[in-house]
């Protein structure tokens, strides 16, 4: 395998186990010894077939695309109806986490009080990998607008959304957002551009 391949499977290999932590913390269910017992002499699950996988990607595509368009209104109810309620947010404002949805509906309101309109949003490099029902994505991301003040913003970032399905509908149950450092300064590189 070549070295950069490598790299790139080990980055995704980390970020599933990583996106499957979060999902089973944020979860409020959790498996009692008889239903692990039951678990362990049931017959096993069949794997996601190629089909279903592809069908769970194109409705995480959509969720994702009906975000967009949210952002891109100010429409907060829309962004928010993608987030499960016990949402674990790691985001690029404090504190270092948000629990709950209501909590990072918050964040989203300074926001669009922030912006003059309009404001757009951008997805870039979305890589999708869902199963039944835990999924992960991530991609570069960016609000481009101009803030009420006159400030231009376009800032990319990173983001990791993971998702799990509930009653038949995704939602996304922990969410990272992050820029790169400069450890010497200590300081965010916020101009750099996929």
């Amino acid at each position: 395998m070549q070295p950069r391949m490598k790299n790139r499977a080990t980055v995704l290999t980390g970020a599933l186990f990583l996106c499957v932590a979060a999902v089973v913390t944020a979860c409020p269910h959790r498996p009692n010894e008889a239903s692990a017992r039951n678990a362990t002499t049931s017959p096993q699950t069949p794997m996601i077939t190629e089909e279903n996988m592809k069908k769970n990607e194109a409705e995480i595509r959509d969720l994702i695309d009906g975000f967009v368009r949210a952002i891109s209104a100010k429409d907060i109810d829309g962004v928010m109806s993608v987030y499960a309620p016990e949402l674990v947010a790691f985001d690029i404002v404090p504190p270092l986490q948000y629990e709950g949805a209501e909590a990072f509906r918050k964040v989203w309101q300074e926001i669009f009080d922030l912006f003059q309109d309009p404001i757009r949003y951008e997805i870039r490099d979305l890589s999708i990998t869902a199963g039944d029902d835990v999924a992960f994505s991530h991609s570069f991301n960016r609000l481009n607008g101009t803030t009420k003040n006159g400030r231009k913003s376009g800032l990319w970032v990173r983001w990791t959304a993971c998702f799990r399905k509930t009653n038949g509908r995704w939602r996304i149950a922990h969410v990272q957002v992050s820029v790169p450092v400069d450890l010497a300064s200590g300081k965010a590189v916020l101009d750099l551009k996929p």
